[in-house]
């Protein structure tokens, strides 16, 4: 099982993926002349401004929301594990394709809410199946991607966040294995964490999408921000190391490292392979959070999406990376294939008996190092409300997929049921499952989602490119931006479409409540 999983992956995350990611985000960088830099200052005003609605969310919920699906394992375990694959170097890569997926996830994100809708019970939905359906007209490949985005966010990387959970708090209470024998074992003791964080998803889930929202509202900024200072004050401990650190990020990136050279390749793929699974641009996982949002132009909550990704990659993403490098808590290995099959080859050991998907367990041995005592337990409570809130935002994604397929009719309540047990049932088996085959499952839902995904936005990306044009117009008139897709050309915006309706239809009538009666004929007064 684990040959054809590790096979599938293989062909999933091929070169080609790798490099169509990068060139995304670089056409898109270039169409939209780097908005990701000319539009810092709109990015954050958007982001703390806006309303919510009966029918949809605040600026900053779906800001939270989305932030809950990007901020997860792949900001602890997985810059750990790229480096473990990649060196120092493939932090270097992150960083461009966090750069670069910022303009990638305007694109997205604004195609999302051009093309949002209410669903049966009055609600806004959107993502990257009713985008493909709206501007290519392939209900075909807008169904594949539902289905896959189900699969993916439902069954598969649930699991690899409920793993990190269970192996990250194991790793603080069994101490080694000792202290659990008494429970029946590390074994045992994960599955009962996967238990107890499948009935926390429970209530959350069972809540609805405005649970989901203020949960995440509350939680996220205040785990990344304590996770940020954490990493702040380990450097300060280490910051004769600092140097150095910066010193072999840059010259292992591009092959100058004495030691990390040989695995430039290595250092670009897994940057750009984590990179994206950390921030999920080009993913179509964020576009599900930007459609809920209430805004009265699809290019603000564009701008919001982008800040997400420099919150993401250059703050927490980074934050971890600095936490393992400056302490010099990680191993590095060099991938042998022959006809044996791959092989690992040890470059650089720091943690001894550590593999390389045991990602979070580096980070919480760089914090235990500098803070003895509870580091490793600091670590394990920011991975918990990290990966949790993940599995809450891909439990929000695989519904949304859902009431696409079902189309305008209500989704049917046993679909509903099935999609929320389906969900809670892999994080307890993805919590005592190993921790390689948790993330090769989870790195097929990602790349699945991201050839999809990173396709359709290329074709259909014009609607995005003349929104942006639209938006920054109107902001240097003075205006607030409102958005009226068939002035720009812009066709099959049915929402938008019926909200500009609307409001002429509201202006006329207010117009007529306050004109002055006619002036009567002279016939008439005679």
């Amino acid at each position: 099982m684990e040959a054809v999983v590790n096979a599938i992956n293989g062909v999933i995350w091929s070169n080609a993926l790798i490099f169509m990611c990068l060139a995304a985000g670089l056409w898109f960088s270039l169409r939209t002349r780097f908005m990701q830099i000319r539009g810092f200052a709109e990015m954050c005003r958007l982001t703390v401004s806006g309303q919510k609605s009966e029918a949809g969310v605040s600026s900053f919920q779906a800001l939270a929301i989305s932030m809950a699906g990007r901020m997860g394992i792949g900001n602890i375990a997985g810059v750990a594990t790229a480096i473990a694959y990649g060196g120092p170097g493939a932090i270097f890569w992150m960083w461009v394709m966090g750069f670069l997926g910022a303009s990638t996830s305007y694109v997205e994100s604004t195609l999302a809410q051009i093309y949002k809708t209410k669903d049966a019970e009055g609600r806004y939905r959107g993502g990257p199946a009713y985008y493909i359906e709206k501007a290519m007209g392939l209900k075909w490949y807008a169904t594949a991607f539902a289905v896959a985005t189900i699969v993916a966010t439902g069954l598969l990387l649930p699991g690899v966040q409920a793993n990190a959970i269970a192996d990250s708090a194991s790793n603080v209470l069994c101490n080694g294995g000792d202290a659990c024998v008494p429970f029946g074992g590390a074994g045992m003791v994960k599955l009962w964490i996967g238990l107890g964080v499948g009935v926390l998803l429970a209530v959350i889930i069972f809540g609805g999408i405005r649970r989901i929202a203020t949960f995440a509202e509350i939680v996220v900024p205040f785990m990344a921000l304590a996770f940020i200072l954490m990493a702040v004050m380990v450097m300060i401990l280490n910051a004769e190391k600092v140097p150095t650190m910066f010193a072999d990020i840059f010259s292992s990136a591009f092959g100058a490292h004495a030691a990390f050279g040989a695995i430039i390749g290595q250092a670009i793929a897994w940057g750009v392979k984590r990179g994206i699974y950390a921030n999920e641009a080009g993913q179509g996982t964020g576009p599900h959070a930007a459609a809920a949002a209430e805004v009265s132009h699809p290019a603000k909550q564009g701008y919001v999406q982008a800040f997400a990704i420099y919150f993401d990659t250059m703050l927490v993403c980074t934050s971890t990376a600095f936490l393992v490098l400056s302490t010099g808590m990680y191993n590095t290995f060099r991938v042998v294939k022959d006809a044996g099959g791959e092989t690992l080859e040890a470059m650089y050991t720091g943690v001894p008996g550590l593999r390389p998907s045991e990602g979070a367990q580096y980070t919480q041995a760089a914090v235990e190092s500098v803070l003895p005592g509870w580091g490793a337990g600091f670590v394990a409570l920011a991975l918990f409300f990290f990966a949790f809130t993940t599995i809450m935002a891909y439990y929000y994604m695989a519904e949304t997929n859902l009431t696409y397929i079902a189309g305008t009719r209500r989704t049917h309540p046993l679909a509903t049921l099935l999609l929320r047990l389906g969900i809670i049932g892999m994080v307890v088996f993805g919590a005592y499952h190993n921790a390689h085959m948790a993330w090769a499952l989870g790195d097929i839902g990602v790349g699945l989602m991201a050839w999809l995904n990173v396709v359709a936005i290329l074709v259909v990306q014009k609607p995005a490119m003349l929104a942006l044009r639209d938006y920054e117009r109107q902001r240097k008139l003075g205006l607030d931006p409102v958005f009226d897709p068939l002035s720009l050309g812009i066709r099959n915006a049915g929402f938008w479409e019926e909200r500009v309706a609307s409001h002429a239809v509201r202006e006329r009538a207010a117009a007529a409540d306050v004109m002055p009666a006619p002036l009567l004929a002279d016939a008439d007064v005679r």
